[in-house]
């Protein structure tokens, strides 16, 4: 089974939407048997690489919200996000363009380091204050992963995995996908939004049970009793 996330590293639901679907794989029984895909996508590709000013300032200046909402939305989310083990610091975010960071992403995916890139850059954005935007601060998080230093520095001199972070984009928005987290399991059943653990875990079991197919069990190669549309056995 095959469950594809359309994800934005500067999107604060999504980091909580990620600790909840992974709450509910952690206790589904066929866990071994799903491959997690992330994919790309921008809620704003029009930011620049760097934003001069902060979060408060980027949502009420820019998308034009109240600066008091935006803080009681900032208290909300903040307190979702505790709910799921996670500590959001909206005050010290810095607020820069991600696509240099899902380009980053599709190179360890390349290297099987997609979740822990994932994972990484988005704790690092919303829990340490981290440029997301930040040529250094992506190297970096690249040699971390342990990925090839001259692999990372090609990100950065070419335009490497740019098609396949637009191509997610377009694939998702061919999809319906309009806003994130985004869950799509075997392109039969989508998810919207951070839901609770339970929803994923209900989505989950009813995928696993309508792609198996039926197993007939052979008791010693007898038939059962049964009747059918000319009676019954005798």
């Amino acid at each position: 089974m095959k469950i594809e996330i359309w994800s934005d590293v500067a999107c604060p639901w999504c980091y909580i939407g990620k600790r909840r679907f992974e709450t509910a794989l952690a206790a589904f029984p066929h866990r071994d048997s799903v491959e997690v895909q992330w994919r790309s996508f921008q809620l704003d590709p029009s930011l620049p690489e760097h934003y001069d000013g902060t979060e408060l300032d980027y949502l009420s200046t820019r998308k034009g919200l109240d600066p008091q909402q935006v803080a009681g939305m900032f208290d909300h989310v903040a307190a979702q996000a505790a709910g799921e083990g996670l500590n959001y610091k909206f005050g010290d975010v810095v607020v820069a363009n991600s696509f240099a960071a899902h380009r980053l992403i599709h190179l360890a995916a390349a290297h099987g380091k997609q979740d822990v890139a994932k994972e990484r850059l988005l704790s690092d954005h919303f829990e340490h204050g981290q440029d997301i935007g930040n040529r250094s601060y992506l190297t970096s998080l690249g040699l971390e992963l342990g990925i090839d230093a001259a692999e990372v520095d090609e990100l950065f001199t070419t335009d490497k995995y740019s098609d396949a972070v637009r191509n997610d984009i377009a694939e998702g928005r061919a999809l319906g996908v309009s806003g994130v987290p985004f869950f799509v399991i075997d392109r039969k059943y989508g998810i919207s939004g951070a839901q609770p653990a339970e929803t994923f875990s209900a989505a989950l079991d009813q995928a696993w049970q309508e792609s198996q197919p039926l197993v007939m069990v052979d008791a010693a190669g007898a038939d059962g009793a049964a009747c059918g549309p000319d009676g019954c056995a005798i």
